[in-house]
């Protein structure tokens, strides 16, 4: 197939998929999602991503009944349906199930609804730093779940494309927080940093597979906030997702950044996709 759609184990192209208008999503965004990429139709970093969309659900006590086996077999026949062997993005996402509008939990018993979609999207190239713009953080206080919310993460996102950007980078007073879609992070004097995993930013599974990288290559790093000055004064500014394994920043609100560690930074960049390499068997272009 050229690209899968699922739902509640019913499988089709994405185009031809329906979701029914009770869907809590359609009323509330009341549902969690997870999303991650695959090569060589072998999911890469399953574990972990599957370890936040677990705690996701928990944390809103949506009625998910599969167990992390039965989810991981749904989405590896979705991914082995692909006509593609290339690179995939798998995304998948579960509601509090089917009614009639009510802002109360359903008490019908049902368990939540599974949406799958598999589709061929490139991961990001890593060769040319991205353009950013700083925004003020308004969303929630629960960052750390990964809601259907995304309302201020898509404005924040239209912002930077209208301003000629890549990325819009948050903050909440002089405190940075994350991205629309990403994490955000900085090296300075050798030190790779990171915010720490509150909730106010997703603990993202990219950010979590850099501070590995740092630990096996000896790469001090720190989990500690950090503002904007010391971003905007940083070495570099890198910017990771699952679909970007670690690229740099040059420019934010039009002022030129980071360009002073460039050797750790592509340290970084190789590691990264070395790793993801070995897991899927897939050669990547995305530092060529």
């Amino acid at each position: 197939m050229k690209n899968v759609g699922y739902y509640n184990g019913k499988i089709g192209l994405i185009e031809e998929m329906t979701v029914p208008m009770n869907d809590r999503a359609m009323y509330f965004g009341d549902g969690v999602y997870d999303a991650t990429y695959a090569a060589n139709h072998r999911i890469f970093e399953l574990d972990s991503h599957m370890e936040r969309f677990f705690n996701s659900y928990q944390a809103l006590r949506m009625p998910f009944q599969m167990t992390r086996e039965e989810l991981k077999a749904e989405l590896q026949k979705c991914v082995d349906l692909m006509d593609s062997d290339g690179e995939v993005m798998v995304y998948w996402q579960c509601t509090r199930g089917t009614g009639p509008r009510n802002h109360l939990f359903p008490t019908d018993g049902k368990p939540a609804n599974l949406l799958i979609t598999v589709r061929e999207v490139p991961l990001t190239n890593l060769t040319k730093p991205m353009k950013t713009i700083l925004v003020e953080d308004t969303r929630f206080l629960h960052c750390n779940i990964k809601t259907l919310n995304l309302i201020p993460s898509v404005m924040a996102y239209q912002e930077a494309f209208e301003a000629g950007c890549q990325e819009a980078i948050f903050h909440r007073g002089e405190r940075v927080t994350e991205c629309a879609h990403s994490n955000v992070h900085v090296l300075k004097d050798g030190v790779f940093r990171t915010a720490p995993t509150d909730n106010l930013i997703l603990p993202g599974i990219t950010r979590k597979h850099l501070l590995k990288i740092c630990e096996k290559a000896g790469i001090p790093y720190e989990e500690k906030a950090f503002t904007v000055d010391e971003m905007m004064e940083a070495d570099e500014i890198i910017i990771s997702s699952a679909g970007t394994l670690g690229i740099g920043v040059c420019e934010v609100d039009g002022k030129p950044v980071g360009g002073k560690d460039p050797e750790l930074l592509h340290k970084l960049q190789k590691a990264a996709v070395k790793d993801f390499e070995d897991e899927t068997g897939y050669k990547l272009s995305v530092l060529s």
